[in-house]
């Protein structure tokens, strides 16, 4: 069970008592894929919408995929989402994910929301200049429109305090979270950063168990390393398709979603050729 699941009661009791609440939990809480699916079953939330705002476009999409794996649905069923130039959803899907692009012309068109019992502006703690033009434009149409629009900051990091200031003195509902212990081992220097890579995962492959999660700068300079495994020889990008042993054990590779966000949409990309040479 994820840590957010102990404060789902609590924070369901703030939202059924004030239109607006603040949620704090740590990252790896399960905030952004846990709590809209336990808040569509509230009575206040009757059959309106739920509108989630992420930052990226890549953050909306894997938001409703998951949400709708977890329900057994396909996305746009009853999680969807909308991002620039693409939206999958239905007239049956009652949780929406959007960008804070989208969500900024959507109120703009349609100050009073309608349709739409709740707007969750999750990692605020971000806080780029689209997402307070959003919140503050959803705050202004509660305020002046619809008093029975509900909203819901949720942060990792930002102070609670003061955004529940902002909104009014709502409640703020913590997670306090998971904790696990943390060994950092220092590989030293003297060789570049593609083969220090590998080496620190066969390294890790040797002497420790379980799975690897691997974050890598960039994809460009790892296309042509390669890493010697239980299946021979094989590029870096591509571990994540090979098993290293045990079939419980696996490797991810995490990229730089900036620098390459729709190979890194899975988290297995695969390998790219490299430019011809001049």
């Amino acid at each position: 069970m994820l840590p957010i699941e102990g404060v789902i009661p609590p924070l369901r009791t703030a939202l059924s008592a004030a239109n607006c609440a603040v949620l704090v939990a740590p990252p790896g809480a399960g905030k952004t894929t846990i709590v809209p699916l336990r808040l569509l079953d509230q009575a206040w939330l009757a059959d309106l919408k739920i509108l989630m705002l992420e930052p990226r476009r890549l953050a909306a999409r894997m938001a409703a995929e998951r949400m709708a794996a977890t329900l057994g649905e396909n996305v746009g069923d009853t999680v969807g989402y909308r991002v620039r130039l693409q939206s999958r959803i239905s007239a049956r899907t009652r949780i929406e994910v959007v960008t804070e692009g989208v969500f900024s012309r959507m109120i703009l068109d349609d100050p009073s929301l309608a349709g739409v019992g709740v707007v969750i502006f999750d990692e605020f703690h971000e806080r780029s200049l689209e997402a307070d033009l959003g919140l503050a434009l959803a705050r202004d149409a509660q305020l002046v429109l619809r008093d029975d629009l509900r909203l819901l900051v949720m942060s990792a990091t930002l102070d609670g305090a003061a955004v529940a200031n902002l909104l009014g003195d709502a409640p703020i509902v913590e997670s306090q979270g998971r904790t696990f212990p943390v060994r950092t081992v220092y590989l030293g220097r003297g060789e570049v950063l593609e083969d220090q890579v590998v080496r620190g995962v066969e390294r890790a492959l040797a002497s420790e168990t379980g799975s690897l999660l691997v974050f890598l700068p960039g994809r460009r300079k790892f296309d042509g390393p390669r890493c010697v495994c239980g299946h021979g020889s094989v590029p870096l990008m591509c571990l994540s398709r090979h098993f290293m042993g045990p079939w419980t054990r696996s490797i991810r590779i995490g990229l730089s979603l900036q620098q390459n966000p729709d190979s890194a949409k899975s988290f297995l990309p695969h390998p790219s050729p490299r430019p011809a040479s001049p």
